[in-house]
């Protein structure tokens, strides 16, 4: 597949999504990355250090660079955007509100928030803006080579989202080390347990992914009453401590999510 894609920055998010188009088929082509810092990019995909002069628009942007660096790199980018241009945006925090009074002239703008595992094509992705079904369906074929896509019903889920399902993988990784640290503790060696805590989870999240049972369901079925995975079990779900736990830390990383949206919105 050959389009016009323009991507300013390709940091750790950026470099994840383009790897992540090249493994689903994309034609190296489409790319040109303005990325002052990037030294080397993928075979056939064009690097600039600075925003294209003279071309005119494409047909997909992306931006992905520092939120705060938007007021001073929207003069540059507004060239390379036009009427027939889909703007998408990992932006953390920045509206599509504030997208739109940089961008009058696009087409459609969506705010995109994916994880690392988009590498992979393994990444949840959460999508909103304002696009009509036509936008829609491009910004789903986009996505589509990196994850699964979700669109949201309302820009201000997003905050609860970044919690969820792009600060998800460090609580995942947290919990993985604290399965190996607690198996240490009780005789293990670490780095056996640190092996078997992570083939476990690894299996485990593939198994759910595979299944048509909700998770809840398949930790029933996997424990028997007065079995070894239900005394496990009772000790996680006494006095709701697990459901309070990850509420918890969802609710921190959603409300500072919410207070960086209202910093950008005052520096934007």
């Amino acid at each position: 597949m050959i389009m016009s894609i323009l991507q300013f920055g390709c940091g750790n998010m950026g470099g994840a999504m383009l790897k992540g188009w090249l493994a689903g088929g994309f034609a190296p082509q489409s790319f040109t990355i303005v990325d002052p810092y990037l030294e080397t990019a993928p075979a056939g995909v064009r690097l600039l250090g600075a925003a294209p002069e003279g071309e005119g628009a494409f047909e997909v942007v992306l931006l992905g660079f520092k939120p705060q660096q938007l007021p001073d790199a929207a003069r540059a980018i507004a060239p390379s955007i036009g009427p027939q241009t889909l703007l998408l945006s990992i932006l953390a925090g920045v509206d599509i509100a504030t997208l739109r009074s940089h961008f009058p002239l696009a087409r459609a703008i969506v705010r995109v928030m994916p994880n690392l595992a988009a590498a992979l094509g393994k990444s949840p992705i959460a999508l909103v803006g304002d696009a009509d079904e036509a936008a829609r369906a491009q910004s789903d074929a986009l996505m589509a080579p990196l994850g699964q896509a979700e669109w949201l019903s309302d820009e201000d889920q997003m905050d609860l989202v970044t919690a969820l399902a792009g600060s998800g993988p460090a609580f995942v990784y947290r919990f993985i080390d604290a399965l190996a640290q607690g198996a240490a503790e009780l005789g293990l060696p670490r780095d056996q347990a640190d092996r078997l805590a992570l083939s476990m989870v690894e299996g485990a999240a593939m198994l759910a992914a595979g299944s048509d049972h909700a998770p809840a369901e398949l930790a029933r079925r996997v424990a028997s009453p007065g079995g070894v995975t239900q005394v496990g079990i009772d000790v996680l779900d006494a006095d709701d401590r697990l459901v309070s736990l990850m509420t918890d830390t969802l609710r921190g990383a959603r409300d500072r999510s919410a207070e960086m949206t209202r910093q950008a919105q005052a520096k934007t």
